[in-house]
C-alpha cells in the first residue's frame, strides 16, 4: 500500500476532486492547510503598514492506493489538474504504508481500503 499526499492551490481543490473521481478513486481526505515554498507569499498593506503574509492557504490531499500501479495514475491526474506553471503549484509526495485497518470489518491490508458494502 502507498500514501499519496498532494498539496495543492485552494482554487484548485474542485479541478484535483475530480481528476480523482475521474479515474475512480474516491477514498480520499481533505485538509484545509497553510504553507510556504519558493512561492514566498505577497505582501499586503494593514492600516497602513507593510506586512509580509508567506505562509499561504492551500489543500492537502491524502490518498491511500494499493499499487504501484495506481500510484502512477492518481500522481498524474494530481500533477494535471493542479499545474497552472506558476511557482506555487503544490508538491506530492509518496510513501510506502506499513498497514491499514477498516474498524468496521476488521478488514486489513488491501482490503481495508478498497470500497465497502
Amino acid at each position: 500500500m502507498i500514501k499519496i499526499e498532494a498539496i495543492v492551490r485552494e482554487d484548485k481543490f474542485e479541478d484535483v476532486k475530480q481528476a480523482l473521481q475521474n479515474i475512480n478513486v474516491h477514498g480520499i481526505t481533505v485538509y484545509q492547510v497553510m504553507g510556504c515554498g519558493t512561492q514566498k507569499g505577497y505582501v499586503e498593506y494593514v492600516r497602513g503598514q507593510k506586512v509580509d503574509i508567506n505562509m499561504l492557504p492551500k489543500i492537502k490531499f491524502e490518498i491511500v492506493v494499493s499499487t504501484e500501479e495506481w500510484e502512477a495514475k492518481t500522481i498524474k491526474a494530481i500533477q494535471e489538474a493542479a499545474y497552472t506553471g506558476a511557482p506555487g503549484d503544490g508538491k506530492v509526495f509518496s510513501y510506502d504504508l506499513k498497514s491499514a485497518l477498516r474498524i468496521r470489518t476488521k478488514e486489513t491490508g488491501d482490503k481495508a481500503i478498497q470500497p465497502g458494502e
